[in-house]
């Protein structure tokens, strides 16, 4: 009688590997996210990044008011992000409501309810969000080389208005700043520097 148990383990082992990315060294990690922070700040930033589990995790503490995050190895492309501090618990209860598998909107909705109830704090200062990605051509995964990323910067100014800004709901010329999601909880100013052609 044959037996078929090898080439099974063999495919089954195949099959979950499928989609699964070799997550980068805490260092290189660490390299790479804070390339999002302006270059003053990077030294001292505390930076969350991925564990073999994919779950994300601290992979240093910080002693200033940069938090940054670590590129997802599971996503196409790089993306890494930093923050000023004061946006923590707006930023961590995003990513606890996108764990427990919340839609985009479902999150809006219900982050939008708790900063209203004070359950949910908010800056109160404008404080800004960078992010450096850049498309699979133009980084290395195995190296961490990121090659002429795009920026982009986000200043959270909760409840701003187009009116008490100044600001335009869309861009009207490449790089100009405008606001998003005016009048609620997450109003902020959108500015996307022209990505390389």
């Amino acid at each position: 009688m044959k037996t078929y148990l090898p080439i099974f383990l063999f495919i089954s082992i195949a099959l979950s590997c499928v989609g699964q990315e070799s997550v980068p060294d805490a260092e290189l990690q660490i390299k790479n996210a804070i390339l999002a922070a302006p270059e003053e700040l990077r030294g001292e930033a505390m930076v969350y990044g991925f564990n073999e589990a994919g779950e994300l995790v601290t992979l240093r503490e910080g002693s200033n008011d940069m938090v940054c995050i670590a590129d997802d190895p599971n996503r196409k492309g790089f993306s890494a992000s930093c923050y000023h501090r004061d946006l923590e618990p707006f930023m961590q209860r995003g990513r606890d409501l996108k764990k427990e598998g919340k839609s985009t909107q479902e999150i809006f909705d219900m982050r939008e309810t708790e900063v209203k109830s004070g359950s949910l704090t908010m800056p109160e200062d404008p404080t800004t969000l960078y992010v450096l990605s850049a498309p699979e051509d133009r980084y290395n995964a195995e190296t961490g080389e990121v090659t002429e990323p795009d920026f982009r910067y986000v200043v959270y100014i909760p409840y701003a208005t187009a009116a008490s800004t100044g600001l335009p709901l869309s861009p009207e010329a490449p790089g100009m700043p405008w606001i998003m999601d005016p009048g609620t909880h997450r109003a902020h100013i959108m500015i996307n520097p022209p990505k390389k052609e």
